[in-house]
């Protein structure tokens, strides 16, 4: 059913909430993981894949040891970083390579951010055409 399930992590402990939660479905399922970043930071949005900065560093070490994690844990998994903003890259994400489901943590409401430009989880959500997984984050 689910052959492949898109991960979106932020780098924060939400994303405990959504890997905890992902890995008996994927274990059961047999899927494969994909683990997605999306970097947003200046650098990033400007430079694209060429940008060079310590926020980007940082992602790719936490996706990395993320991925060797999950790997130990016997499934199959691979890791990317996209660089952008949020909800636009992910849509491009599911639309270019495709999947399954897409599984995410959420943050609860911003109050006035998001009633201006909407959550990336709620925009993900209503921009594809695939079943969308999404789990509040437990409090830390």
């Amino acid at each position: 059913m689910y052959q492949k399930i898109l991960v979106t992590l932020d780098t924060t402990p939400a994303d405990l909430t959504i890997l905890e939660h992902v890995r008996p479905l994927a274990r059961l399922m047999h899927s494969q993981l994909v683990l997605l970043h999306v970097a947003d930071g200046w650098a990033a949005r400007l430079y694209g894949e060429e940008a060079v900065s310590r926020e980007i560093t940082e992602d790719r070490e936490y996706l990395a040891r993320l991925e060797a994690e999950l790997k130990a844990e016997g499934f199959d998994v691979e890791s990317d970083l996209a660089f952008g903003e949020p909800a636009t890259e992910i849509v491009k994400w599911v639309n270019e390579r495709g999947c399954d489901l897409v599984a995410m943590s959420t943050h609860g409401h911003r109050l006035l951010g998001d009633l201006l430009f909407g959550t990336t989880a709620n925009r993900v959500q209503h921009q594809v055409n695939v079943p969308v997984l999404m789990l509040r984050a437990k409090k830390t």
